[in-house]
Protein backbone atom coordinates (compact mmCIF):
# COMPACT_ATOMS: atom_id res chain seq x y z
CA UNK A 1 0.00 0.00 0.00
CA UNK A 2 1.25 3.38 -0.94
CA UNK A 3 2.36 6.15 1.29
CA UNK A 4 -0.78 8.42 -0.51
CA UNK A 5 -3.28 5.61 -0.57
CA UNK A 6 -2.46 5.11 3.54
CA UNK A 7 -2.96 8.24 4.01
CA UNK A 8 -6.30 8.56 1.64
CA UNK A 9 -7.47 5.42 4.03
CA UNK A 10 -6.60 7.28 6.80
CA UNK A 11 -8.22 10.29 6.46
CA UNK A 12 -11.34 8.54 5.28
CA UNK A 13 -10.99 6.47 8.16
CA UNK A 14 -10.93 9.52 10.55
CA UNK A 15 -14.11 11.04 8.86
CA UNK A 16 -15.85 7.99 10.01
CA UNK A 17 -14.74 7.91 13.40
CA UNK A 18 -15.97 11.82 13.59
CA UNK A 19 -19.34 10.66 12.12
CA UNK A 20 -19.52 8.25 14.61
CA UNK A 21 -19.05 10.79 17.26
CA UNK A 22 -21.95 12.45 16.15
CA UNK A 23 -24.03 10.13 15.52
CA UNK A 24 -23.42 9.03 19.47
CA UNK A 25 -23.99 12.28 20.44
CA UNK A 26 -26.89 13.45 18.35
CA UNK A 27 -28.20 9.92 19.80
CA UNK A 28 -27.53 11.35 23.97
CA UNK A 29 -29.25 14.03 22.40
CA UNK A 30 -32.75 13.56 21.33
CA UNK A 31 -35.11 10.95 23.36
CA UNK A 32 -39.04 11.99 25.10
CA UNK A 33 -36.76 14.66 27.00
CA UNK A 34 -34.47 16.85 24.46
CA UNK A 35 -30.74 18.03 26.02
CA UNK A 36 -28.22 20.63 24.71
CA UNK A 37 -25.35 19.80 23.65
CA UNK A 38 -24.08 21.66 26.83
CA UNK A 39 -25.94 19.58 29.32
CA UNK A 40 -24.78 16.42 27.87
CA UNK A 41 -21.21 17.35 28.16
CA UNK A 42 -21.75 18.60 31.83
CA UNK A 43 -23.22 14.89 32.71
CA UNK A 44 -20.67 13.09 30.46
CA UNK A 45 -17.81 15.18 32.83
CA UNK A 46 -19.73 14.60 36.10
CA UNK A 47 -18.33 10.61 35.84
CA UNK A 48 -20.78 7.07 36.35
CA UNK A 49 -21.07 7.84 39.92
CA UNK A 50 -23.42 10.32 39.33
CA UNK A 51 -25.55 8.18 37.40
CA UNK A 52 -27.84 6.15 39.28
CA UNK A 53 -29.36 7.50 42.18
CA UNK A 54 -27.10 10.62 42.86
CA UNK A 55 -26.29 14.16 40.57
CA UNK A 56 -28.86 15.86 38.38
CA UNK A 57 -31.61 14.30 36.46
CA UNK A 58 -29.17 15.14 32.87
CA UNK A 59 -26.99 13.01 34.57
CA UNK A 60 -29.05 10.04 35.68
CA UNK A 61 -30.66 9.89 31.86
CA UNK A 62 -27.59 10.18 30.25
CA UNK A 63 -25.45 7.44 32.20
CA UNK A 64 -28.02 5.18 33.28
CA UNK A 65 -30.22 5.00 30.13
CA UNK A 66 -29.13 6.70 27.01
CA UNK A 67 -25.27 6.19 26.74
CA UNK A 68 -25.25 2.79 27.28
CA UNK A 69 -28.26 2.31 24.85
CA UNK A 70 -26.03 3.90 22.30
CA UNK A 71 -22.84 2.48 23.26
CA UNK A 72 -24.73 -1.01 22.86
CA UNK A 73 -26.20 -0.21 19.52
CA UNK A 74 -22.86 1.32 18.02
CA UNK A 75 -21.34 -2.03 19.53
CA UNK A 76 -23.87 -4.08 17.89
CA UNK A 77 -23.88 -2.36 14.49
CA UNK A 78 -20.25 -2.21 14.51
CA UNK A 79 -20.60 -6.79 15.00
CA UNK A 80 -23.44 -7.15 12.15
CA UNK A 81 -21.19 -5.06 9.68
CA UNK A 82 -18.11 -6.71 10.53
CA UNK A 83 -19.93 -10.38 10.67
CA UNK A 84 -20.85 -9.26 7.47
CA UNK A 85 -18.04 -8.69 5.63
CA UNK A 86 -16.29 -11.54 6.31
CA UNK A 87 -18.59 -13.86 5.41
CA UNK A 88 -18.99 -12.17 2.40
CA UNK A 89 -15.53 -12.50 1.74
CA UNK A 90 -15.47 -16.26 3.18
CA UNK A 91 -18.44 -17.38 0.38
CA UNK A 92 -18.09 -15.15 -2.02
CA UNK A 93 -21.72 -13.99 -2.44
CA UNK A 94 -22.56 -10.48 -1.96
CA UNK A 95 -26.14 -11.32 -0.38
CA UNK A 96 -24.55 -13.68 2.92
CA UNK A 97 -25.15 -12.05 6.34
CA UNK A 98 -25.62 -13.69 9.53
CA UNK A 99 -28.25 -14.60 8.62
CA UNK A 100 -27.24 -17.06 5.83
CA UNK A 101 -25.53 -19.51 8.21
CA UNK A 102 -28.71 -19.74 10.69
CA UNK A 103 -26.92 -17.48 13.05
CA UNK A 104 -29.29 -15.33 14.14
CA UNK A 105 -32.38 -17.48 13.25
CA UNK A 106 -30.86 -20.11 15.72
CA UNK A 107 -31.03 -17.69 18.20
CA UNK A 108 -34.05 -16.13 17.75
CA UNK A 109 -35.39 -19.58 18.37
CA UNK A 110 -33.66 -20.23 21.45
CA UNK A 111 -35.01 -17.11 22.92
CA UNK A 112 -38.58 -17.89 21.94
CA UNK A 113 -38.09 -21.64 23.13
CA UNK A 114 -37.07 -19.69 27.20
CA UNK A 115 -39.80 -17.41 26.82
CA UNK A 116 -42.66 -19.62 26.05
CA UNK A 117 -41.59 -22.48 27.97
CA UNK A 118 -41.50 -20.13 30.85
CA UNK A 119 -37.71 -20.77 31.57
CA UNK A 120 -37.14 -16.63 31.84
CA UNK A 121 -36.48 -16.59 35.87
CA UNK A 122 -32.85 -14.50 35.23
CA UNK A 123 -31.87 -12.00 33.34
CA UNK A 124 -29.48 -14.12 31.38
CA UNK A 125 -31.52 -17.03 30.90
CA UNK A 126 -33.08 -15.45 27.77
CA UNK A 127 -29.98 -14.43 26.49
CA UNK A 128 -28.31 -17.69 27.42
CA UNK A 129 -31.31 -19.75 25.37
CA UNK A 130 -30.36 -17.42 22.12
CA UNK A 131 -26.93 -18.22 22.68
CA UNK A 132 -27.23 -21.29 22.92
CA UNK A 133 -29.76 -21.56 19.56
CA UNK A 134 -27.27 -19.36 17.52
CA UNK A 135 -24.20 -22.26 18.19
CA UNK A 136 -26.40 -25.40 18.34
CA UNK A 137 -27.85 -24.04 14.38
CA UNK A 138 -24.45 -23.23 13.38
CA UNK A 139 -23.49 -26.38 14.36
CA UNK A 140 -25.98 -28.41 12.56
CA UNK A 141 -24.95 -26.65 9.47
CA UNK A 142 -21.69 -27.41 9.80
CA UNK A 143 -22.34 -30.92 10.22
CA UNK A 144 -24.51 -30.74 7.47
CA UNK A 145 -21.73 -29.21 4.64
CA UNK A 146 -18.86 -30.34 6.35
CA UNK A 147 -17.54 -31.02 3.25
CA UNK A 148 -17.73 -27.97 1.94
CA UNK A 149 -15.24 -25.74 3.83
CA UNK A 150 -12.31 -26.34 1.50
CA UNK A 151 -14.12 -25.87 -1.54
CA UNK A 152 -16.67 -23.78 -2.91
CA UNK A 153 -19.00 -22.65 -0.10
CA UNK A 154 -22.07 -22.38 -2.36
CA UNK A 155 -23.29 -26.04 -0.64
CA UNK A 156 -22.60 -24.36 2.95
CA UNK A 157 -24.80 -21.10 2.00
CA UNK A 158 -27.61 -23.14 0.70
CA UNK A 159 -27.47 -25.49 3.69
CA UNK A 160 -27.37 -22.05 5.49
CA UNK A 161 -30.57 -21.07 4.00
CA UNK A 162 -32.42 -24.45 4.53
CA UNK A 163 -31.61 -24.52 8.15
CA UNK A 164 -32.65 -20.15 8.30
CA UNK A 165 -35.85 -21.51 6.50
CA UNK A 166 -36.44 -24.40 8.72
CA UNK A 167 -35.90 -22.25 12.36
CA UNK A 168 -37.95 -19.52 11.51
CA UNK A 169 -40.85 -22.10 10.23
CA UNK A 170 -40.04 -23.72 13.96
CA UNK A 171 -39.92 -20.28 15.53
CA UNK A 172 -43.31 -19.71 13.82
CA UNK A 173 -44.76 -22.65 14.92
CA UNK A 174 -43.46 -22.14 18.61
CA UNK A 175 -45.46 -18.41 18.96
CA UNK A 176 -48.66 -19.86 17.63
CA UNK A 177 -48.81 -21.71 20.67
CA UNK A 178 -48.85 -18.62 22.95
CA UNK A 179 -50.99 -15.86 22.40
CA UNK A 180 -50.94 -13.80 25.47
CA UNK A 181 -49.85 -10.26 25.03
CA UNK A 182 -46.74 -10.45 27.46
CA UNK A 183 -45.20 -13.35 25.40
CA UNK A 184 -46.21 -11.94 22.21
CA UNK A 185 -44.29 -8.78 23.28
CA UNK A 186 -40.95 -10.78 24.59
CA UNK A 187 -41.27 -12.80 20.99
CA UNK A 188 -41.19 -9.61 19.30
CA UNK A 189 -38.15 -8.03 20.91
CA UNK A 190 -35.72 -11.25 19.75
CA UNK A 191 -37.16 -11.28 16.26
CA UNK A 192 -36.75 -7.92 15.53
CA UNK A 193 -34.11 -6.56 17.77
CA UNK A 194 -34.45 -3.70 20.20
CA UNK A 195 -31.83 -1.88 22.68
CA UNK A 196 -34.85 -0.72 25.19
CA UNK A 197 -33.26 -3.27 27.67
CA UNK A 198 -29.53 -2.04 27.10
CA UNK A 199 -27.35 -1.85 30.02
CA UNK A 200 -23.68 -1.44 31.33
CA UNK A 201 -23.34 -5.29 31.29
CA UNK A 202 -24.49 -5.94 27.80
CA UNK A 203 -22.38 -3.40 26.31
CA UNK A 204 -19.12 -4.65 28.29
CA UNK A 205 -19.88 -8.25 26.72
CA UNK A 206 -20.20 -7.23 23.54
CA UNK A 207 -17.35 -5.29 23.63
CA UNK A 208 -15.42 -8.01 25.07
CA UNK A 209 -16.43 -10.46 22.43
CA UNK A 210 -15.83 -7.36 19.81
CA UNK A 211 -12.10 -6.35 20.72
CA UNK A 212 -10.74 -9.70 20.21
CA UNK A 213 -12.35 -10.69 17.26
CA UNK A 214 -12.02 -7.88 15.30
CA UNK A 215 -8.23 -7.76 16.04
CA UNK A 216 -8.30 -11.80 14.58
CA UNK A 217 -10.24 -10.66 11.52
CA UNK A 218 -7.75 -7.25 11.12
CA UNK A 219 -4.19 -9.42 11.63
CA UNK A 220 -5.59 -12.09 9.05
CA UNK A 221 -6.67 -9.43 6.66
CA UNK A 222 -4.50 -10.58 4.00
CA UNK A 223 -6.13 -14.28 4.30
CA UNK A 224 -9.18 -12.79 3.66
CA UNK A 225 -8.40 -11.16 0.59
CA UNK A 226 -7.11 -14.04 -0.95
CA UNK A 227 -9.82 -15.91 0.02
CA UNK A 228 -12.02 -13.76 -1.51
CA UNK A 229 -10.59 -14.63 -5.07
CA UNK A 230 -11.57 -18.54 -4.35
CA UNK A 231 -10.25 -21.59 -2.65
CA UNK A 232 -8.15 -23.16 -5.22
CA UNK A 233 -6.48 -19.50 -5.37
CA UNK A 234 -5.97 -19.44 -1.93
CA UNK A 235 -4.54 -23.38 -1.39
CA UNK A 236 -2.20 -22.07 -4.40
CA UNK A 237 -0.90 -19.33 -2.07
CA UNK A 238 -0.22 -21.54 0.91
CA UNK A 239 -3.61 -20.87 2.62
CA UNK A 240 -5.05 -23.37 4.74
CA UNK A 241 -8.70 -22.86 3.38
CA UNK A 242 -10.40 -25.56 5.29
CA UNK A 243 -8.90 -24.58 9.07
CA UNK A 244 -9.03 -21.17 8.13
CA UNK A 245 -12.32 -20.82 7.14
CA UNK A 246 -13.64 -23.14 9.81
CA UNK A 247 -11.92 -20.27 12.31
CA UNK A 248 -13.71 -17.37 10.88
CA UNK A 249 -17.07 -19.05 10.53
CA UNK A 250 -16.58 -19.58 14.33
CA UNK A 251 -15.75 -16.44 15.18
CA UNK A 252 -18.56 -14.87 13.08
CA UNK A 253 -20.84 -16.60 14.77
CA UNK A 254 -19.50 -16.26 18.37
CA UNK A 255 -20.03 -12.39 17.44
CA UNK A 256 -23.33 -12.58 16.04
CA UNK A 257 -24.69 -15.03 18.81
CA UNK A 258 -23.47 -12.51 21.54
CA UNK A 259 -25.10 -9.63 19.56
CA UNK A 260 -28.59 -11.55 19.01
CA UNK A 261 -28.37 -12.53 22.78
CA UNK A 262 -28.30 -9.07 24.07
CA UNK A 263 -30.25 -7.04 21.34
CA UNK A 264 -32.17 -9.36 19.35
CA UNK A 265 -31.91 -10.40 15.62
CA UNK A 266 -31.70 -7.12 13.94
CA UNK A 267 -31.94 -7.70 10.14
CA UNK A 268 -30.40 -6.13 7.18
CA UNK A 269 -27.09 -4.63 8.75
CA UNK A 270 -24.55 -7.53 8.36
CA UNK A 271 -26.25 -7.35 4.40
CA UNK A 272 -25.88 -3.76 3.33
CA UNK A 273 -23.31 -1.91 4.75
CA UNK A 274 -20.50 -4.06 3.67
CA UNK A 275 -21.41 -2.85 0.44
CA UNK A 276 -21.87 0.86 1.55
CA UNK A 277 -18.02 0.20 2.96
CA UNK A 278 -17.00 -0.42 -0.07
CA UNK A 279 -17.56 2.60 -1.62
CA UNK A 280 -15.81 4.42 0.76
CA UNK A 281 -11.93 2.60 1.21
CA UNK A 282 -12.44 -0.15 -1.85
CA UNK A 283 -12.04 -3.86 -1.46
CA UNK A 284 -8.69 -4.19 0.46
CA UNK A 285 -9.42 -5.62 3.68
CA UNK A 286 -7.04 -3.73 6.35
CA UNK A 287 -9.10 -0.76 5.38
CA UNK A 288 -12.68 -2.40 4.62
CA UNK A 289 -12.97 -4.07 7.71
CA UNK A 290 -12.50 -1.25 10.34
CA UNK A 291 -14.27 0.81 7.53
CA UNK A 292 -17.38 -1.53 7.65
CA UNK A 293 -17.55 -1.27 11.38
CA UNK A 294 -17.80 1.78 11.79
CA UNK A 295 -20.42 2.37 9.28
CA UNK A 296 -22.17 -0.18 10.84
CA UNK A 297 -22.22 1.66 14.27
CA UNK A 298 -23.18 4.81 12.80
CA UNK A 299 -26.32 3.16 10.51
CA UNK A 300 -27.63 1.76 13.75
CA UNK A 301 -27.15 4.38 16.01
CA UNK A 302 -28.72 6.86 13.82
CA UNK A 303 -31.64 3.72 13.45
CA UNK A 304 -32.49 3.56 16.81
CA UNK A 305 -32.37 7.51 17.38
CA UNK A 306 -35.17 7.12 14.75
CA UNK A 307 -36.91 4.21 16.60
CA UNK A 308 -37.45 6.05 19.99
CA UNK A 309 -37.99 9.56 18.45
CA UNK A 310 -40.53 8.92 15.66
CA UNK A 311 -43.00 8.04 17.20
CA UNK A 312 -42.43 8.77 20.80
CA UNK A 313 -43.55 7.95 23.31
CA UNK A 314 -44.17 4.88 21.47
CA UNK A 315 -40.97 2.93 20.02
CA UNK A 316 -40.59 1.04 17.38
CA UNK A 317 -38.52 -2.06 17.06
CA UNK A 318 -34.84 -1.75 16.18
CA UNK A 319 -35.09 -3.91 13.24
CA UNK A 320 -37.97 -2.10 11.40
CA UNK A 321 -35.97 0.97 10.77
CA UNK A 322 -32.87 -0.78 9.53
CA UNK A 323 -34.79 -2.74 6.94
CA UNK A 324 -36.68 0.30 5.57
CA UNK A 325 -33.52 2.24 5.44
CA UNK A 326 -31.30 -0.60 4.59
CA UNK A 327 -33.48 -1.71 1.96
CA UNK A 328 -33.85 0.97 -0.31
CA UNK A 329 -29.94 1.85 0.30
CA UNK A 330 -29.40 -2.16 -1.29
CA UNK A 331 -31.34 -1.82 -4.36
CA UNK A 332 -29.58 1.70 -5.07
CA UNK A 333 -26.33 -0.04 -4.63
CA UNK A 334 -27.36 -3.70 -6.93
CA UNK A 335 -28.54 -0.66 -9.81
CA UNK A 336 -25.26 1.03 -9.45
CA UNK A 337 -23.03 -1.61 -9.33
CA UNK A 338 -24.59 -4.59 -10.45
CA UNK A 339 -23.28 -8.17 -8.64
CA UNK A 340 -21.85 -10.58 -10.82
Amino acid sequence: MSGQTLKSLTCRLFLLTLGLGLAVCLAIMHGPVNFSVKEVMKALLAGYWHGDTSGTLHQRIVWSLRLPRTLLAALAGAALALAGTVLQSLTRNALADPWVLGISSGAGTGAVVVITAGWSIGWATVPAGAFSGAMLAFAGVLVLARHSLSSQSSHLVLTGVAVTQLLSALTSLITLWKTDADTTRGIMFWLLGSFAQADWLQVGLCALVFAPVFSMFYWRAIELDVLSFGSVTAQSLGVDVGQTKLLMFCLTTLLTAVVVACCGAIGFIGLTVPHIARMFVGRRHRGLLPAAALCGAIFTVMADTLARTLFAPRELPVGILTAILGVPVFLYLIARNPCR
